[in-house]
């Protein structure tokens, strides 16, 4: 898609999902690298703030914007709608015909035969 000035950034879920990395972070510097952390550290957690805006940003003016959990959750439930449906009429892939046999999936007398004999 094209830039879109006109396009809405959704500042606010941006600065949540920020949110939950940042504290997901400082709790695994907490316990992976206790002894280790310093201010670097949590001054480095605290610039990536500004350019995870940004760039989250830039990609929604270029029309990216992903599924909420909530749209992941409907999808799944039409999609299991569907399936029940599909069940009850009977056109699952469960009720499939087993394919013709071949020369080498066949379980006949030929499979047994003697070392000399060619076909």
């Amino acid at each position: 898609m094209a830039w879109d000035s006109s396009r809405p950034v959704p500042w606010q879920r941006l600065s949540r999902e920020w949110l939950v990395y940042a504290v997901v972070m400082i709790v695994a510097f907490l316990i992976f690298l206790r002894d280790t952390v310093n201010g670097a550290s949590v001054l480095g957690l605290a610039a990536s703030y500004p350019l995870y805006l940004g760039f989250g940003a830039i990609l929604a003016k270029f029309g990216y914007q992903r599924k909420t959990f909530r749209d992941l959750r409907n999808e799944t439930r039409v999609r299991q709608s569907t399936s029940t449906t599909s069940t009850t009429t009977g056109t699952t892939s469960g009720t499939r015909s087993r394919p013709a046999p071949t020369r080498r999936t066949s379980t006949g007398p030929s499979q047994h035969r003697k070392k000399g004999k060619k076909r």
